[in-house]
Formats: C-alpha cells, sequence, structure tokens
C-alpha cells in the first residue's frame, strides 16, 4: 500500500517505501493538470533529443563511456515516461489497499499517471545541534529522497559524464591551416 514500507535485510538505512509522485524531485508539482501534462510532453521531446544524441554518438564512434552514460540517461528518462503516461491507466488508487493491475476502475487518464518510488536510505535520523542556522533544533533526516529504478540510471548516467568529462568530451586539437598562396593574394 502507498506509505508502506519495509526494511531490507532488517536495516533500518534500506528500505522499500512504496510512495507515489506527480514526477518531479521530491514530488515536486506545477500547474496541476495542465503542469502535468507539460511535464510529461517536456520528456517526450527531451527523450527525443536523446534519442538523437545517442545515434548520432553512435555513428561518430565516440567514447563507449559517454554512449554509457547517454544509455543510461535514456533508460532512466524512458521508465519514467511510461510510469508518467500509462501508470494511471493501468492500476487502480493504492491509498487504502494495494493497487489492482488492469483494474477496471484506474485513477488516471493517459499523460497523467504518477511515478512510483521505492527506494529509501534515510541513513541518519535526529534532531540538529540547535547552534546550526535555521535548521538547529529541528528533526533532520539525512539523505531522506525516496527514488526509484529508472532515478538511479539517470543519475548514474549524469555522474559518469561529469566525473569523466574529459574522456568523454576531449577537446578537439586545433589544426592550423598552411595558407595556400591563393588565399594570401585575395
Amino acid at each position: 500500500m502507498i506509505n508502506e514500507s519495509v526494511q531490507v535485510l532488517g536495516w533500518n538505512w534500506f528500505q522499500i517505501y512504496f510512495v507515489q509522485n506527480n514526477g518531479m524531485a521530491w514530488g515536486t508539482e506545477f500547474g496541476g493538470r495542465t503542469g502535468k501534462l507539460l511535464l510529461t510532453v517536456f520528456r517526450l521531446f527531451a527523450v527525443t533529443g536523446i534519442v538523437y544524441w545517442l545515434y548520432k554518438s553512435i555513428k561518430e564512434h565516440k567514447h563507449t563511456l559517454l554512449i554509457i552514460a547517454i544509455s543510461l540517461i535514456l533508460a532512466g528518462a524512458v521508465g519514467n515516461i511510461i510510469d508518467s503516461l500509462f501508470y494511471g491507466l493501468i492500476f487502480d488508487d493504492p491509498q487504502h489497499k494495494v493497487a489492482t493491475l488492469f483494474a477496471e476502475n484506474h485513477y488516471g487518464t493517459l499523460f497523467h499517471g504518477k511515478v512510483v518510488d521505492m527506494f529509501y536510505f534515510p541513513i541518519w535520523h535526529g534532531d540538529l545541534p540547535a547552534w546550526i542556522p535555521k535548521y538547529g533544533g529541528r528533526p533532520f533526516t539525512f539523505f531522506n529522497a525516496i527514488f526509484n529504478v529508472a532515478d538511479s540510471a539517470i543519475t548514474i548516467g549524469v555522474a559518469l559524464l561529469i566525473l569523466f568529462n574529459k574522456k568523454v568530451f576531449p577537446k578537439e586539437t586545433q589544426i592550423e591551416k598552411t595558407p595556400y598562396l591563393e588565399d594570401l593574394l585575395d
């Protein structure tokens, strides 16, 4: 059921925690149903651009690490789009029960599904010291994000691009051309 969690191997810091969000980080929303539709359409255009980037990189024999990173980003984006497009059409609302696959009374429409997140790593939970400005004396959880496999693929792909940017985006050496005699005379 929604907001239900299970500790993995009995570890409190690794849980499978079932939540749904409207498709943005930390459940951020904008613009209600229209905003959700615009977000999904934006994702479709972004995936089209990523597919082109991957195709071009393969065709130009770019570094294998670049192709792997783009592939991970693409796979994650497609995974989240599948949730956004179809999840509301094939499941009913899991608010007070386990969701039913291919339910007659689905909760959403095409382009308005929610993204399912499940991995939760609350590594540390406690009250922050009072001397910390703004947040001191309040409860705090280190790494409170709940995410899914698609989010992990995107994050790993982007991390590869950042960590190995000199390998995957090498600077092309400028070859100075020796001017031809005709060019000098013009």
